[in-house]
């Protein structure tokens, strides 16, 4: 046996003995897709495509996002709009694309900008790129630039995508560094902001299945919606199956555990940063005001779990998997 075939052998007898499947990722002009086992999970979609333009008139892309999500076994888990037209979906908020970490900076309107050209998130490099067997690691820099033209912080981020011995879930382990390069930069708390999905409609909790679940044992957005939790869960019921979608937070994350700007039309995101909007929201008689302020080359950090999984998943189950990943998450 030659070494090229030895090598094919270990590999297929390593995929049959530990069950995992490969994570492979394939580059494109605009895009990377990542592949688990060969079928399509997601892409991450760093610059728009100028021969596929947003079915969204008047709309263009001014983030990086991952579009569009899949189950393991192919059901499509964030909304199609406004990427593309699918029957029954809202298309309401054009800004909500697949899954986006993004945030308002007072009147840098990043969060919600899908019709001017800056403010904007840009893409500016991958990193590396290392597919493997059980996960695959994708990183990149992108710079945040302001109205004037001013890239004003500089955020690295790693995404590693994971596939398990068991069949029915993936996950995807976020790191993203914001460090400032021009200025000071002043997060005035706001709702609108961060680590975020557009779920597909079946799945929200306004005219869908879905119902929120949180690490607190609280259910349903008007329980959730502006509490802190370290996990929030949301799952619900399509043709027959039980699908969900999990975020946790992680303990060395800034303003650990999360604030949820979790809501029943289906925008699901974790925000830390709108600590004193939340409690304003929430009517405390006195909200306190986090205002992360960055000096210029000082950085914070944000880490986060998106778990897809198929089946229900029980409080028990989900507290195993955060402690899971607070202890070895990447």
């Amino acid at each position: 046996m030659n070494r090229l075939c030895f090598l094919s052998t270990i590999l297929v007898m390593s995929e049959i003995c530990f069950g995992a499947s490969r994570v492979d990722f394939v580059k494109h002009a605009n895009k990377i897709d990542v592949m688990m086992a060969g079928k399509h999970f997601t892409s991450y979609v760093h610059t728009a495509d100028p021969g596929v333009p947003l079915v969204a008139k008047g709309r263009i892309q001014t983030k990086p996002v991952l579009f569009p999500v899949f189950s393991p076994s192919g059901t499509l888990l964030t909304r199609g709009y406004p990427f593309m037209n699918k029957n029954g979906e809202s298309q309401d908020h054009p800004h909500h694309m697949g899954i986006y970490f993004t945030i308002d900076i007072d009147k840098e309107n990043f969060w919600g900008n899908s019709q001017k050209s800056l403010p904007a998130i840009k893409h500016f490099s991958v990193d590396s790129m290392e597919p493997g067997l059980g996960q695959g690691t994708l990183a990149t820099t992108l710079h945040w630039i302001d109205s004037d033209g001013t890239a004003i912080l500089e955020e690295k981020r790693v995404m590693v995508f994971q596939a398990f011995e068991a069949d029915d879930q993936y996950a995807i382990d976020f790191s993203i560094t914001l460090k400032a390069i021009s200025d000071q930069v002043v997060f005035s708390d706001t709702k609108e902001g961060m680590m975020a999905i557009r779920v597909a409609p079946w799945l929200k909790e306004e005219g869908g299945t879905g119902q929120y679940l949180s690490a607190n044992g609280d259910r349903s957005e008007k329980n959730v919606w502006g509490k802190r939790a370290k996990w929030m869960s949301l799952q619900g019921q399509h043709e027959g199956k039980t699908y969900g979608i999990t975020i946790f937070n992680h303990p060395t994350s800034t303003n650990y555990p999360t604030y949820w700007h979790a809501r029943g039309y289906g925008c699901f995101s974790a925000n830390p940063l709108g600590q004193g909007a939340f409690q304003k929201g929430k009517k405390v008689k006195e909200p306190q005001y986090l205002n992360l302020t960055l000096a210029r080359g000082e950085a914070t950090l944000f880490k986060h779990r998106f778990l897809f999984h198929e089946g229900a998943r029980t409080e028990a189950e989900l507290e195993k998997t955060f402690i899971d990943f607070a202890a070895n998450g990447h």
